[in-house]
C-alpha cells in the first residue's frame, strides 16, 4: 500500500478562498491527498472578514479534502466553536465543524491512513480560556502519550519550539527565525519528550525547513517545518506536501536511517535562562533546553551544565571508560562525521572559536552521494587552493590517481585527463562514474582539452548502454563551499521502458522538495546543451543537474543546500528504478571480491566501445 499523501499548510487567517483554491490546483497536478493539517491561527484576524470563512461552515461552497486545524483563535472563533466543543466533548480524532472540516480540540493522538498524529491546539494563555489556548491538563496527556511504546509520526502545533535553530547549520539564519516571538519553551519540552519524526508549527508568519535533528534515548530523527501564512506578502511558502510511511509499517533499518545533514537535538544545548512567574505555575524548568518527564510531572534532568554534549573520549576513539555512568553523549553517527574531517566544535556546539585558523571542516550538510567523496575534508576557509591545502586534498581524495586512498581495483578506463571508474555502492549494476584525473571541483570547470576527453566517455557510455537496450543518466552535484571535492559525474544506465518517465520523475520530485527546475535544451542544430549549461553557471553558488537521454539538462541553483537532499538523483532514480533500499550507497556495498568481478566482467563488454 503506498504511504498517505498528506498537505500541510501554515495560519489560514480565514482565507479559505485561497487555501482552497491552492489545495485543488496542487492535487490536480501532484493529487490526489488524504488530509490537509492546519497549523497557526486559522480565523481571521477581524471580523470583516468571517464571510469568506463562513460561506465554506454553511456548505456554500465545498470543503475539497478532510481538513484538520489546531488553531482555534481569532475572529468568530468563540462563536463558532463554543457549540461544537459542548456538544461533542471529548474527540480526538476531530470534532466535525462542517463537511470534510475537523476541530482538533485541546491535545490528543489519533491515527490517519497509519500516521500516528499528536496534537496541542490553542496557544499558551493566562488566564482560564476553553477555546484557543491549551492548559495544564493538555500537557500532561501529551506528556502520558510520550511515555508509551511507539513512534508519533507527525506533532501538530501552531507555535514553535524556542530554540529550535540551535545547532542548525545555517551559519548566519535569519533574523526572523531567532525572534523569539511565535515560540514556547513549552513546545520545546514537547518536542524532546515526544520525539516525533515530523513537527509542524505556524504562527512565526514564516517558511523554514530546518535540517532533521537526532533524539535522544530515539535512533528515528526528527523534521521540523515551519509554515507561513496563508497570502502573506513575501511570497514564503504556506503550503508544503509529504508523504511519509507511517512507522509502524517501517523496518527497524529504515526507521535509523539517519540523513547526512542531521544535527544533534536542538534541545540539548544548555543555556542559562531565569524562571519567571508565569513558568513556575506550569511547572516548567527552562534553565536546560532537554527535559525527561513522568506523568507525575516531576522532571529528571542532568544538574551538569555540560549534560547535553558529544563525549569527546567516544567520539575521536569510539569508547569512553565510564560508559553508562558518562554524562556527555555517545553518538556513533556524529563520530562518523568527525572521523572525516569534521570540526569537534562545530558538532558539539554548532561553532568554532578558531574560525578560519581552524583545519578541520565546518560543514556537516553535504557528504557523498555514492560517488565516494567525502565532503568532510579539511577545511579550506581562504577559499585559497594553497600548495599545502591542494597536497591534503591529493593525500586524502578518494578520487586523485596519486591518493593512497583511491580504490584502483574500481577503474575500468584511464585516458589522458579523465577516468572511468566503476560506482562503489553502485544504484544499479554497471552504475559508472566520469572522473577527471586532476582534482577539479566540478566538471564545469574543467579546461578544453579535459571536457573532450569526458564527452568522449559520455558518447561511449551513451553508445554501450545503448547496446545493452538501456537509456542514460548523467547527473553530477557541484558545490562551491569546498574545493577538497574532486567532480565527477554519475552515470547510470536506465531500462528503456523507463526512459521515457525521468523527465516528469525529477520534476515532480523538485517540485515535492519545494524548487522547480531550470530546462536546457539542445538546440535545432545539434549543439550541446551541456556547454549553455557551462556558459551560464555561476560558481558562487551550489548547483545540481540532470542530462537526461534525449540531451535535455534539468539544472537547479542552490543558494540555500538546506533546500535539497545532497542524495536528490540518486534517491529519484532509486525510486523510478524500485531500488530505494539502495539509496544509501554505503548499505550496499560489495565484498572487493565481487567489485574485482563486475569490473573484469564490464571491461569485457565495454571493450569495442572504449575510447582510449
Amino acid at each position: 500500500m503506498a504511504p498517505p499523501r498528506i498537505l500541510l499548510c501554515g495560519d489560514v487567517l480565514g482565507r479559505f478562498n485561497i487555501v482552497f483554491k491552492r489545495v485543488t490546483s496542487v492535487s490536480k497536478s501532484n493529487g490526489p491527498f488524504d488530509a490537509l493539517f492546519c497549523v497557526g491561527q486559522f480565523f481571521p484576524n477581524n471580523a470583516e472578514e468571517v464571510d469568506e470563512m463562513m460561506r465554506y461552515i454553511r456548505g456554500d461552497e465545498p470543503v475539497p479534502i478532510p481538513t484538520y486545524f489546531i488553531g482555534d483563535y481569532g475572529a468568530g472563533a468563540l462563536k463558532l466553536l463554543s457549540s461544537a466543543g459542548s456538544q461533542y466533548g471529548f474527540k480526538t480524532d476531530g470534532i466535525k465543524i462542517c463537511e470534510n472540516l475537523f476541530w482538533l480540540k485541546g491535545s490528543g493522538r489519533f491515527n490517519l491512513h497509519g500516521l500516528s498524529v499528536v496534537y496541542l491546539s490553542g496557544r499558551r494563555s493566562s488566564n482560564d480560556q476553553l477555546i484557543g489556548a491549551f492548559n495544564g491538563d493538555d500537557i500532561d496527556a501529551l506528556r502520558a502519550l510520550a511515555e508509551e511504546p511507539g513512534i508519533f509520526d507527525l506533532f501538530l502545533t501552531n507555535e514553535w519550539p524556542q530554540g529550535i535553530s540551535n545547532r542548525a547549520y545555517t551559519s548566519n539564519p535569519r533574523p526572523e527565525i531567532l525572534d523569539p516571538s511565535g515560540s514556547d519553551v513549552v513546545i520545546s519540552e514537547l518536542a524532546a519528550e515526544l520525539k516525533p519524526r515530523y513537527h509542524i508549527a505556524g504562527a512565526k508568519g514564516i517558511f523554514y525547513a530546518r535540517e532533521p535533528y537526532s533524539n535522544n534515548d530515539a535512533v528515528h530523527v526528527t523534521r521540523f517545518l515551519g509554515l507561513a501564512c496563508v497570502g502573506n506578502s513575501t511570497k514564503q511558502k504556506f503550503i508544503h506536501a509529504i508523504s511519509p510511511t507511517p512507522a509502524c509499517s517501517m523496518s527497524a533499518t529504515d526507521i535509523a536511517l539517519k540523513p547526512l545533514d542531521t544535527t544533534p537535538s536542538p534541545y540539548l544545548i544548555v543555556k542559562d535562562v531565569h524562571m519567571n512567574e508565569s513558568t513556575k505555575q506550569t511547572g516548567l524548568s527552562l534553565d536546560v533546553q532537554y527535559w525527561r518527564y513522568d506523568t507525575s510531572r516531576k522532571r529528571q534532568r542532568d544538574q551538569s551544565e555540560d549534560g547535553g554534549r558529544l563525549c569527546f573520549s567516544f567520539i575521536s576513539t569510539g569508547s569512553c571508560s565510564r560508559a553508562e555512568k558518562c554524562q556527555f553523549v555517545h553518538d556513533d553517527a556524529f563520530r562518523e562525521k568527525y572521523l572525516k574531517g569534521a570540526c569537534f566544535d562545530f558538532i558539539n556546539r554548532g561553532k568554532c572559536e578558531r574560525g578560519s585558523g581552524c583545519k578541520f571542516r565546518h560543514s556537516l550538510s553535504f557528504e557523498d552521494d555514492g560517488s565516494g567523496i567525502n565532503l568532510n575534508r579539511p577545511n579550506d576557509n581562504t577559499g585559497v587552493a594553497s600548495s599545502e591545502g591542494s597536497t591534503g586534498r591529493r593525500k586524502h581524495c578518494w578520487f586523485c590517481l596519486s591518493s593512497p586512498n583511491i580504490e584502483s581495483h574500481l577503474i575500468l578506463s584511464v585516458g589522458e585527463t579523465c577516468y572511468c571508474t566503476l560506482a562503489k555502492g553502485p544504484l544499479v549494476l554497471d552504475h559508472v562514474l566520469i572522473v577527471p584525473t586532476e582534482h577539479f571541483p566540478s566538471t564545469l570547470s574543467l579546461p578544453s582539452s579535459s571536457v573532450i576527453e569526458m564527452q568522449k566517455y559520455k558518447n561511449s557510455l551513451k553508445a554501450y548502454f545503448k547496446s545493452q537496450k538501456k537509456a542514460t543518466v548523467i547527473y553530477e552535484w557541484v558545490f562551491n563551499h569546498s574545493k577538497s571535492i574532486h567532480a565527477n559525474l554519475q552515470v547510470v544506465p536506465v531500462p528503456l521502458s523507463k526512459a521515457s518517465y525521468l523527465r516528469g520523475h525529477f520534476i515532480s520530485a523538485a517540485r515535492k522538495s519545494g524548487f522547480e527546475f531550470e530546462v536546457i535544451r539542445p538546440d535545432d542544430h545539434g549543439n550541446d546543451a551541456w556547454k549553455d549549461l557551462k556558459r551560464s553557471f555561476d560558481e558562487k553558488f551550489s548547483f545540481f543537474y540532470v542530462e537526461l537521454p534525449e540531451g535535455t539538462i534539468l539544472a537547479h541553483s542552490v543558494e540555500d543546500e538546506k533546500g535539497i537532499s545532497p542524495h536528490f538523483g540518486r534517491e529519484v532514480l532509486a525510486s523510478l528504478l524500485d531500488q530505494m533500499d539502495r539509496v544509501d550507497w554505503r548499505k550496499c556495498k560489495d565484498s572487493k571480491e565481487d567489485e574485482i568481478r563486475m569490473v573484469e566482467e564490464f571491461k569485457k563488454k565495454f571493450e569495442s566501445f572504449d575510447p582510449m
